[in-house]
C-alpha cells in the first residue's frame, strides 16, 4: 500500500508543470529529518533602524551650544501621553517598558466574541457521491456445480443539510434535511432509480450537568472579567507612567539646583586658592593652608563632576519616559516651580478612595468574581449527566417503476419519533469533586489576598502621609539652614579677609552653604514627587490630571465575511491629553529657591545683615559655669579666649579689626 502511494505521488508531481523539479523539492522534505539546529544570519531578517539622533552630552563634552527649551510639567505629561503606544515607567535613572500596550484591552476584548460563538447557529451542507460495487459469488444456473462472481453497482448521491443552535439553557435544537438519490444496476428493481428523503427535527436538553444558565454563560462572564482586568492593568501602568514623569521632572529640577550650588562652590574655592597662592608667595600664609584649600577644591570639582553627570542622566531619564530621542540639539529647562504649600490629607477620604479606585485592588476583586464563575463550572461538572432527547422525522421515497412511470410517497405519510433519557456518571465523581474543592479553596485564598491588599494599601497610604510630613519639615529646616548658611558664609569670608578666622572655617562654610541649597531643593522636589505618589496610591492620579481613555476603532472582517464591508471593532485605548494643573514661570524652576551666589573673596564685603543673626548667650554656651559678665555694654562684651571676635553691627566692615592668633607652622619633614 505504501509503495502504491509513493508511485502515485511521483506520478502527480511529474505531470504538473516543472513536475520533476517539484518532485525533487517535495520528496526530500517529506522524508528528511531535522538533525541540526538551523539559524538564519541576522542580515537575512527584516531590517529596522534606531531613529537617528546627535551624540548625547557627557561630562567632558557638555555641548554648551545646545538650544535651551523651556518645558512645563503639564507639557511633559502631555508629551508622554502622546507617545504612549508602549507604556514606560521610571526605574531609577532610566525608563523601561512596563510590558503593557494600548492594544492589550482590545486584544482581551476579542475573547468575549470567541466565547459567545458557542451560541451561534451552525449551518452545514454535506455532499457525497458514492459508487458501491462489491463482488459476490452465486451458483451457476446452468451448472449447479459451478459458481459465478457477479455484483451489483449502486451509484448514489447523499446530500445532508443541517442547522443547529444551542441556547443558554444548554439545550441543542437541530433541523436537518437528507436527500439520497441512487441507481442500481444491472437488474430490475421495484424503483430504479429512486430517491430517499427525510426531514428531522431534534432537541437535546441537559437536565443536570450543563442544564442551567449560570454555567453556560460562565465562559462569557470570564471573558468579560479578563477584559476588565486587562483594562485596569493598563490603567495601573498608565498611572505609574504619569507618576514617573512627575518624578523625573522634579528630579531634573533638583539636579539643576545641585549643579548650580556645586559650581558656585568651585568658583569660591578657585578664588580662594588663587589668593592663598599669592599670600604664600608673599610669605603671609603657610603652605599648609594652600594644600588644604587645594584638597578641598579637588573634592569640590569631583562633586561637581558627579553632580553634572547626575544632571545629564536625569535629563536623559526624562527624555526616555517622554518617548523622545536621547538628544536632539536642545537642553530641557523646567519652568514649573514646585509647590511649597503644606498639604494636609484627609485620612478617611484617601483610604476610601484607595479601596475603591486603586487598580490593583479592583483587579483582586475581579479575580474573586472570576473564581466564582470557575466554581460554577466546577460545580456543574460534578453533577451526573442526564439528557432528555427528542426526535421527529418525516420520511419520503420517490422513484421510477419498471414501467418507466414515476411514483412518490404522500407528504407526511411516513414519520418517526423518538423520546429518551440518557444517564451517565463516573462512580464516585472523584475528579470533579476534587476540582470543586480546589475552587472553593481558591476563593478563600483570593479573598484573603484581597484583605491583604487592602491592609497593604492602608500601610502604603500611611507611609506616604508620614513621608509627606517628613519631607515638608525637612524642606522648612533646609530653608532655614540655607538662609543661615548664606549669612555664615559671608561672615566667614569677611573674618578671613580681616584675619579673624582660619581657612578651615571658610571651607566649612562654603561646604555647608552648598549642602544646604542642595538639601532644600531635594526636600522640596521629593515632597512634590510624594504628592504625586499619594495620588498614585489612591488610584486617582489620572483623574486629578484630567486624563481619560478613548477607544479607537478599525475595520475588520465581519459576521458575513468578505461579502459585505468590514465591521468596526476596538483597536486600542489611547490616553487623552491632560489638563492644565501646574503653574508656569518665565524663569527656570530652580529660581524658586532664590539662587544668589554669595559674596566672593574678590568682592567688597559690605551691608551684610549681621544684625539679623541671633548670637547665643554665654549661659547657652557654658550652662554649667557661666563666666561673669562685666557691667559694660553688650557691644563691649569680652570674647572667650580662642573664639574669633565678631565685627560690630555697623553698615560697613571694621577698619582696624583685631588680628586673630596665627597657628604655628607645621614641622618640616
Amino acid at each position: 500500500m505504501f509503495r502504491q502511494l509513493l508511485i502515485l505521488m511521483l506520478a502527480i508531481c511529474l505531470t504538473l508543470p516543472a513536475g520533476f523539479a517539484r518532485a525533487q523539492k517535495v520528496l526530500p522534505t517529506f522524508f528528511r529529518e531535522q538533525r541540526s539546529i538551523s539559524v538564519r544570519d541576522p542580515s537575512q531578517l527584516a531590517r529596522s533602524r534606531i531613529p537617528e539622533s546627535p551624540p548625547p552630552s557627557t561630562v567632558s563634552n557638555p555641548q554648551p551650544d545646545l538650544h535651551p527649551v523651556y518645558l512645563s510639567l503639564d507639557e511633559a505629561i502631555r508629551a508622554a501621553l502622546g507617545n504612549t503606544d508602549v507604556v514606560r515607567v521610571l526605574t531609577g535613572t532610566t525608563a523601561t517598558t512596563s510590558g503593557r500596550t494600548i492594544y492589550d484591552p482590545a486584544i482581551a476584548n476579542t475573547t468575549i466574541d470567541q466565547q459567545n460563538a458557542r451560541f451561534d447557529p451552525t449551518f452545514s451542507i454535506d455532499n457525497t457521491w458514492n459508487r458501491l460495487e462489491n463482488p459476490q459469488a452465486i451458483f451457476d444456473p446452468v451448472d449447479p456445480g459451478r459458481s459465478l462472481i457477479s455484483g451489483l453497482r449502486n451509484d448514489n448521491f447523499n446530500s445532508s443539510t443541517n442547522l443547529t443552535k444551542q441556547n443558554a439553557l444548554g439545550g441543542t435544537l437541530g433541523l436537518g434535511v437528507n436527500v439520497t438519490p441512487s441507481r442500481t444496476q444491472p437488474g430490475e428493481f421495484p424503483l430504479n432509480p429512486q430517491s430517499q428523503s427525510s426531514t428531522n427535527l431534534n432537541y437535546t436538553q441537559p437536565l443536570l450537568q450543563g442544564g442551567r444558565i449560570g454555567p453556560n454563560l460562565a465562559p462569557i462572564v470570564l471573558a468579560r472579567i479578563d477584559t476588565e482586568r486587562s483594562y485596569f492593568q493598563f490603567k495601573d501602568s498608565m498611572q505609574e507612567q504619569v507618576r514617573g514623569v512627575i518624578e523625573a521632572y522634579w528630579s531634573l529640577v533638583a539636579a539643576r539646583t545641585d549643579v548650580w550650588a556645586r559650581r558656585i562652590q568651585v568658583e569660591q574655592l578657585t578664588e580662594a586658592v588663587r589668593r592663598i597662592e599669592t599670600s604664600v608667595k608673599l610669605g603671609i600664609v603657610n603652605r599648609a593652608d594652600l594644600a588644604q584649600a587645594q584638597l578641598t577644591l579637588a573634592n569640590f570639582r569631583a562633586n561637581l563632576v558627579t553632580s553634572e553627570a547626575n544632571l545629564i542622566q536625569r535629563e536623559a531619564a526624562l527624555r526616555n519616559i517622554l518617548g523622545w530621542a536621547p538628544s536632539d540639539g536642545t537642553r530641557l529647562i523646567p519652568n514649573s516651580p514646585p509647590n511649597s504649600e503644606r498639604f494636609v490629607p484627609d485620612w478617611q477620604q484617601i483610604v476610601e478612595l484607595a479601596s475603591e479606585r486603586r487598580p490593583d485592588v479592583i483587579e483582586l476583586k475581579l479575580i474573586i468574581e472570576a473564581d466564582e464563575q470557575q466554581w460554577l463550572l466546577a460545580r456543574n461538572t460534578a453533577l451526573p449527566r442526564v439528557d432528555a432527547v427528542g426526535l421527529y422525522r418525516w420520511n419520503g421515497l420517490e422513484g421510477v417503476m419498471p414501467n418507466r412511470s414515476t411514483i412518490a410517497s404522500q407528504s407526511g405519510a411516513f414519520t418517526d419519533w423518538t423520546l429518551g433519557v440518557n444517564f451517565s456518571v463516573p462512580l464516585g465523581l472523584r475528579q470533579t469533586r476534587a476540582s470543586l474543592r480546589a475552587r472553593e479553596l481558591i476563593i478563600a485564598r483570593d479573598r484573603a489576598n484581597l484583605q491583604q491588599g487592602l491592609h497593604n494599601t492602608s500601610h502604603l497610604l500611611a507611609t506616604s502621609v508620614r513621608s509627606l510630613d517628613q519631607l515638608y519639615e525637612q524642606y522648612l529646616a533646609f530653608r532655614d539652614a540655607r538662609q543661615a548658611a548664606q549669612v555664615n558664609l559671608d561672615a566667614q569670608l569677611l573674618r578671613y579677609r580681616t584675619q579673624q578666622t582660619i581657612l578651615l572655617n571658610v571651607l566649612q562654610a562654603i561646604t555647608d552653604w552648598g549642602n544646604a541649597i542642595s538639601g532644600e531643593a531635594n526636600a522640596l522636589t521629593q515632597y512634590n514627587t510624594q504628592l504625586a505618589t499619594l495620588e498614585r496610591q489612591t488610584g486617582t492620579i489620572l483623574e486629578t490630571h484630567g486624563v481619560s481613555f478613548y477607544e479607537e476603532r478599525y475595520g475588520s472582517i465581519g459576521p458575513l465575511g468578505r461579502f459585505l464591508p468590514d465591521a468596526c471593532y476596538p483597536l486600542d485605548l489611547r490616553p487623552s491629553s491632560n489638563g492644565e494643573r501646574y503653574p508656569i514661570s518665565d524663569k527656570a524652576a530652580e529660581e524658586v529657591f532664590e539662587l544668589k551666589p554669595p559674596t566672593n573673596l574678590r568682592d567688597r564685603l559690605q551691608n551684610l545683615p549681621y544684625e539679623d543673626i541671633k548670637l547665643p548667650t554665654l549661659e547657652e554656651l557654658f550652662p554649667t559655669e557661666p563666666p561673669k559678665i562685666s557691667p559694660k555694654s553688650e557691644t563691649e562684651r569680652k570674647i572667650p579666649d580662642g573664639e574669633p571676635a565678631l565685627p560690630k553691627t555697623s553698615k560697613t566692615a571694621p577698619t582696624n579689626p583685631a588680628p586673630s592668633r596665627r597657628l604655628p607652622p607645621p614641622p618640616r619633614l
